[in-house]
């Protein structure tokens, strides 16, 4: 049988690797996001220098754009960087806080799993059905979609992951790792 502070451990170990793992793909989402912003500076040069002309570039940085959105989403979320009103919140007690935070982020994983949902829908649809984007690269769209239902994925394991290990912390009464974990990072830059 485990005893009361292990929970806490294993639930901070839970989160701790979340919050790693969703820094790597913030990371990783920079760098496509400027090797985009490299192919722009190519396209905009190519309209004075032809060896540069490249083509395409914005409809490139569409797809970077839409798929990097979705990926950071899940990263905001373990950084504790959504806009949340704090107007009720900060004169709770600890429980009240704590059911504010759980009620936030099943919120969150209710509306990336409803997205998750029919963005999975749409990739289906163009796989079955070879749809290819209407422009002269004529790319086959599930190759961005699947990127961008992958980030919506990812939001919807992330934030079931976060829900989880507040509930399980606050089943435990741990309020000062719920508020670590979970809770409203104040203008201060610290939580309430």
């Amino acid at each position: 049988m485990e005893t009361n502070s292990a929970i806490p451990a294993r639930v901070r170990t839970l989160a701790g690797v979340m919050k790693t793992l969703n820094r790597w793909v913030a990371l990783i989402c920079g760098v496509v996001l400027l090797v985009a912003v490299a192919l722009i500076l190519f396209e905009i040069l190519g309209r004075r220098i032809s060896l540069f002309r490249i083509g395409g570039a914005d409809e490139l940085s569409g797809y970077v754009m839409a798929g990097i959105a979705t990926w950071g989403f899940a990263y905001a979320l373990v950084e504790r960087a959504h806009v949340r009103i704090d107007l009720v919140y900060t004169r709770l007690p600890a429980p009240g806080r704590a059911a504010f935070d759980s009620l936030a982020l099943a919120s969150v994983l209710f509306v990336a799993a409803l997205v998750s949902f029919y963005a999975y829908d749409v990739l289906a649809k163009s796989i079955a059905r070879g749809s290819r984007s209407n422009t002269p690269l004529a790319i086959e769209l599930w190759i961005p979609q699947i990127v961008w239902f992958a980030g919506w994925a990812w939001l919807t394991i992330t934030s079931a992951v976060l829900l989880a290990c507040t509930l399980i912390l606050t089943l435990g009464r741990q309020w000062g790792l719920i508020n670590e974990l979970s809770g409203i990072v104040s203008e201060t830059g610290e939580a309430s």
